[in-house]
């Protein structure tokens, strides 16, 4: 009979490139030797999902995608974002008549998923859509090939009257399975929903822990939350739990498939925007980019383990690091939600808030997030800025403006310099280029060099080139009717590039 090679590192490799992650090492095999075989490719595949822009009939939305110029996978490729389906009610309809126009309406909604609402072409150029009012759908997508390294979305809505006033910004979210979101309500003030999105062909189950200041609140129906396939639902929060908590922590878990996550948040005096996912728990976390405007500044932490945390707190200035006055250390107990009003703390200049252990040896993992207001009374406007990994390799923004964005840099250790590209825009311009230094324990806040000639929108691209590690975020800022409405978002490690094992050894199973 003929034999049959397989090779599992060879195999694994290619899961790598396509997953973003895999680790193998051959039987017998030093994991240092392994280690020292493994090689940086560019992912192969890459998902996102976009939530529902708004429920208000005022809303203006702008989509963007972008992949960033670079080495990327195959010489072909595809980028698209598509609209959700539609949640069906599975209950059966006795009149015919209405039964078959609800088949027949179901059909369109189904043809009409099928069309991209974006479609990037080449790596380095943005592509844009535009959707108004309450109707507008979630997204759900795939990248491939040389258009999926770096791949990334940014949805950017205009409310300029109701309840959910604001600029709400959200970079579109990679589909996981767990989620932490410290900022969110429950008040009578707030209306926050929290955006479900699950981007498979088969359904996914979810549930919704919440947890106030004396530990989890009591909850029977945020249990198996079902997320039809490539179907999106928004919860309210407060329908989760009789008990009105202003600051809490939400957790969200899968019990099968895939979702992406985020809440929306709306505050009855002070507008509206996005709640995205803190990073994964951590002993030391970063939270970049607070405005130097900002007039109040909320931190909220959860300690998701069974030990308490004792953490300092520390802002990263224009030119040095301090403890805010009142505020230097802050004791967070486990699975109890802790928060500190950090009031005006960057008086007049910007800054990035650090929190790190009180003991080195007790870095007890805990989640983050800050609520920032600009703004005084009837012209107040929030943002939320959570804790988040460095930019690493490489890290993208895209939405960026003529005017109104505002890019944010601290190096939380050592003396670090970035490269920032700005790309070509949506409808014409040159990318430009420009290098900046970081000093340690620092935060710089740059206005980003916009493409010549530019039409359009651009995306920015930062990479570290030098120096200890850099986080980042960027704010974009829009005036309407007085209010100075703004928008936060971070910028994480885009992952693009993945460390895989060389296919050194042949690992075959013969069939004689």
């Amino acid at each position: 009979m003929k034999s049959t090679h397989l090779s599992l590192i060879a195999g694994a490799a290619v899961l790598a490139a396509v997953t973003g992650f895999a680790t193998v090492t051959a039987p017998g095999a030093p994991a240092e030797s392994t280690a020292k075989s493994a090689a940086l490719l560019p992912v192969e595949r890459a998902g996102l999902v976009c939530p529902a822009p708004s429920n208000s009939d005022l809303a203006e939305t702008q989509y963007t995608a972008f992949t960033p110029a670079g080495e990327g996978g195959e010489a072909k490729g595809a980028a698209e974002l598509k609209p959700a389906l539609p949640i069906v009610d599975d209950e059966d309809e006795t009149d015919p008549k209405k039964a078959k126009k609800d088949e027949e309406a179901a059909k369109k909604a189904k043809a009409k998923a099928e069309k991209p609402v974006l479609a990037v072409k080449e790596p380095g150029k943005p592509v844009v859509a535009e959707a108004n009012g309450s109707s507008a759908p979630a997204l759900v997508g795939t990248a491939t090939g040389k258009l999926a390294p770096g791949w990334t979305a940014q949805q950017t809505t205009e409310v300029t009257a109701g309840g959910s006033r604001g600029l709400l910004g959200v970079t579109c979210t990679a589909p996981d399975t767990d989620f932490w979101f410290p900022g969110a309500s429950t008040a009578k003030s707030r209306q926050d929903y929290i955006h479900l999105t699950n981007p498979d062909d088969t359904g996914a189950v979810a549930d919704i822990e919440l947890y106030g200041p004396e530990g989890a609140l009591k909850s029977d129906v945020g249990d198996g939350i079902t997320v039809p396939a490539r179907s999106s639902v928004a919860v309210l929060l407060s329908t989760l739990t009789a008990e009105a908590v202003d600051q809490l922590t939400a957790h969200v878990t899968t019990r099968s498939g895939r979702i992406g996550a985020v809440v929306m948040s709306a505050d009855d005096s002070a507008g509206s925007d996005w709640i995205t996912a803190s990073g994964d728990p951590s002993g030391t976390l970063v939270m970049p980019g607070i405005p130097a405007d900002a007039t109040s500044v909320q931190l909220v932490a959860f300690a998701p383990g069974e030990d308490d945390a004792d953490v300092k707190v520390q802002l990263m200035g224009k030119n040095a690091t301090f403890s805010p006055a009142g505020n230097a250390t802050l004791h967070i107990k486990s699975s109890m939600t802790a928060s500190a009003d950090l009031k005006d703390l960057t008086r007049g200049e910007p800054g990035s808030l650090r929190l790190t252990p009180v003991r080195k040896d007790r870095a007890t993992p805990i989640v983050a997030a800050l609520r920032v207001v600009r703004g005084k009374g009837d012209k107040q406007e929030i943002a939320y800025i959570p804790a988040t990994g460095p930019v690493g390799a490489r890290a993208t923004v895209p939405d960026n403006r003529a005017k109104g964005s505002t890019l944010s840099l601290t190096a939380p250790g050592a003396t670090a310099k970035v490269k920032v590209t700005a790309s070509a825009g949506s409808g014409g311009g040159e990318p430009a280029v420009e290098t900046y230094t970081v000093k340690a324990g620092t935060t710089l806040a740059v206005t980003p060099k916009a493409p010549e000639g530019l039409k359009g929108s651009y995306a920015l691209t930062v990479e570290t080139t030098s120096g200890g590690p850099v986080h980042a975020s960027r704010s974009l800022a829009l005036a309407s009717d007085g209010v100075q409405m703004f928008t936060v978002q971070t910028l994480p490690d885009d992952r693009g590039m993945v460390e895989v094992p060389s296919a050194r050894q042949d690992l075959s199973v013969l069939d004689d």
